[in-house]
């Protein structure tokens, strides 16, 4: 792994996704990032790269989030890293935080919207008569 800023002179550093890909394929690095008092966040400063995630769904209509799961514990449990609000939702469906809210919200009116398109009338296409 590539450290670009010494770990011990940051402050306190955060969790975040890293816009990398190309237009209309976004792919995110989610990265660790020193504390945002000291400059922009942006490729250069990035720490450690501690996962991926892939928006778009495959053929298996699945996004794929891949995670090293004992460096982000080091993360927030030795250096106290903030995480931002997507990649909470991440570590909730992946079961190691709580779930968060919005994925809740989300959710539920995904499922509403759902049942309004199962309600709605099938119209049947008319046959032309001559």
């Amino acid at each position: 792994m590539r450290q670009l800023v010494n770990p011990h002179t940051f402050g306190r550093p955060s969790i975040g996704l890293a816009l990398f890909g190309c237009t209309n394929r976004p792919f995110y690095r989610i990265c660790i990032f020193p504390d945002p008092k000291l400059g922009r966040r942006n490729e250069d400063s990035i720490i450690e790269q501690v996962g991926t995630f892939d928006p778009l769904p495959n053929l298996q209509n699945e996004k794929l989030v891949a995670l090293n799961i004992g460096r982000i514990k080091y993360w927030l449990g030795e250096r106290e890293a903030r995480v931002s609000v997507p990649v909470l939702e991440l570590l909730g469906l992946a079961g190691l935080l709580p779930i968060h809210p919005k994925t809740f919200i989300r959710a539920k009116e995904a499922k509403n919207n759902v049942q309004q398109v199962a309600e709605e009338p099938v119209e049947e296409p008319q046959q032309a008569q001559a």
